[in-house]
């Protein structure tokens, strides 16, 4: 049985398919419609809904795609959906500001935009420009009515600083505490979706089931599920594991739990490494980033994923745990080949390792796509080196994007060691990687763009190492 609260009271499902999407039983199994499907990848927002726990004492508002989230995600938490918006004939603040800035054209991606901009509007306290672009980059309008849905976003503030959902926040936490806790699964046949609450319980349920599903955040699993029919025999999500959920500081070693989402690291990664704000804020959409988990990120092993250049270029390690073994893997050693990684049956990743930079650490990161938020590298460059003077030592240089998996270029790293930092130096190092490399076409670049692009990048590198070469950004002109 999964246990969860919506329309204020609590709900529980249970004897359901265990790949049974939050959409599909919002519409299908309650007939609740205003939930729309449009791309069912989680790319379109045009399903948003708003997800709420416990935090502190206080509720915390996520936006997720109900597209791709499975209804076992939902154990011990609020589902908000735009139906519930509006209360006492009353439309709730973004509801009327959308009315009354004529946010709205064919209508389709309404309620999705609705659900953002409230779960913005619950987050913020007053309008910003930047805030809310970015939290609006999972939503897609196909009618560009993008000007009207800012200026609401912007406005809905004017209606009042408080909600439905402020006046009622204490009985809420009072009925989250109030749900059951474990034992939470969905059955279909012989076919089970688990959740289990410790690792040692994780650990002895992978044994006894080598084949089972991992789920951490679904934003890849999901997409089997809705475009290739996927079914499961058995789905095991690790949300619910506290101790691969949390961030913690140890010894100069910074340790992510294999199931912490982007949403809950990213805060904590820039304050290490301020460089690597862009390429997280631009990784997914805020629907992705409040699902989808580094761990996840890591095990899926696609040669371009955003997180995994970056974590090459810092030395990251995972730890990996089968029943009671455990054991430490440097990250360049994981990935095997296309989608193949060192993991062995019934082994998954408890924790990732990033040892913190010293001082003379210089780090970058550049991610080249079509589009700023909401789309998959092209090319994604991590460069780490440590300079003394004009000597650079300790050479990393990751990419996505040019092979198989993401994937150091050991020789261009070589070229480089020990030597002064030149641009001869630098462009003997560009011709390695055109000898290394050998990229593919296909729908997002030409083989010969992405290494160019490789090269280039590189080079970018070295001029704001050297020269100090301005950070400037095509999004610094949004207004």
């Amino acid at each position: 049985m999964v246990s969860f609260i919506l329309d204020g009271k609590q709900h529980s499902v249970e004897n359901l398919p265990p790949e049974t999407t939050v959409l599909d039983y919002l519409r299908e199994g309650l007939g609740r419609t205003g939930t729309k499907e449009g791309c069912a990848s989680g790319d379109c927002g045009a399903c948003t809904v708003v997800v709420a726990e416990a935090h502190e004492k206080t509720l915390q508002y996520r936006t997720t795609n109900a597209c791709i989230t499975l209804l076992g995600a939902l154990q011990g938490k609020q589902l908000i959906t735009v139906e519930n918006l509006a209360s006492d004939q009353k439309l709730h603040q973004c509801q009327q500001a959308m009315i009354d800035w004529h946010g709205s054209q064919c209508g389709f991606c309404t309620p999705g935009i609705v659900m953002s901009l409230f779960a913005h509007f619950k987050n913020h306290s007053s309008p910003d420009r930047n805030e809310l672009i970015e939290s609006l980059g999972g939503n897609l309008c196909r009618c560009t009515g993008y000007k009207p849905i800012l200026s609401a976003g912007m406005s809905m503030y004017d209606y009042g600083s408080t909600d439905e959902f402020d006046k009622t926040e204490t009985e809420t936490l009072k009925k989250l505490a109030d749900l059951p806790k474990a034992g939470l699964s969905l059955l279909a046949d012989s076919r089970k979706f688990v959740a289990p609450t410790s690792v040692d319980e994780l650990a002895e349920i992978l044994l006894d089931q080598p084949s089972a599903r991992l789920l951490a955040g679904g934003t890849d699993f999901g997409l089997e599920i809705t475009q290739v029919l996927a079914q499961p025999e058995l789905i095991v999500f690790t949300g619910n594991i506290e101790s691969m959920t949390g961030i913690e500081e140890i010894n100069n070693i910074l340790h992510i739990g294999g199931a912490a989402t982007y949403t809950n690291a990213s805060p904590v990664l820039i304050s290490r490494w301020p460089e690597l704000k862009e390429v997280l804020n631009r990784l997914g959409s805020v629907q992705i980033r409040n699902q989808g988990t580094i761990g996840g990120n890591i095990a899926n092993a696609s040669p371009i994923a955003d997180t995994l250049p970056p974590l090459l270029a810092l030395d990251a390690t995972v730890t990996l745990r089968k029943g009671s073994r455990q054991r430490t893997l440097a990250l360049k050693d994981f990935f095997i080949r296309y989608k193949v990684t060192a993991l062995e049956k019934s082994e998954f990743i408890e924790s990732i390792q990033i040892p913190l930079r010293e001082s003379s650490d210089y780090f970058a990161v550049y991610k080249v796509s079509k589009r700023i938020e909401d789309d998959i590298s092209a090319v994604c460059l991590a460069v780490r080196w440590r300079l003394d003077g004009e000597t650079v030592s300790d050479v990393r240089i990751a990419y996505g994007g040019l092979a198989d998996i993401p994937k150091r270029s050991i020789t261009a790293e070589g070229t480089l060691e020990g030597r002064a930092l030149t641009e001869s130096s630098i462009r003997e190092a560009m011709a390695a990687i055109s000898e290394e490399f050998s990229p593919i076409d296909d729908v997002r670049a030409s083989a010969f763009y992405r290494a160019t692009l490789a090269k280039n990048l590189l080079f970018r590198a070295y001029l704001a190492t050297m020269q100090g070469a301005s950070t400037l950004r095509v999004t610094d002109y949004f207004t």
